[in-house]
């Protein structure tokens, strides 16, 4: 499943990329979409189990202001 996560900081993008990456997952910061909560402006990209992502998110500090799936 690939999702778009709006972050609150490009800081907190950044991070989340590297620890994401480093988990195996696949993780791209971009632009946030319009159609999503704006936090700071950019979001990441991810690809896979959308809750375990989110889980590690919370387990790592990192904040995040919204979510969004997108079809396969």
């Amino acid at each position: 499943m690939t999702g778009i996560i709006a972050m609150s900081s490009i800081t907190y993008a950044m991070k989340a990329k590297r620890i994401l990456n480093g988990a195996g997952f696949y993780c791209e910061v971009e632009r946030t979409p319009k159609n999503l909560s704006s936090g700071c402006g950019y979001s990441i990209r991810v690809k896979g189990d959308i809750d375990k992502i989110i889980g590690i998110l919370k387990n790592n500090g990192i904040n995040y202001k919204d979510y969004i799936t997108l079809a396969s």
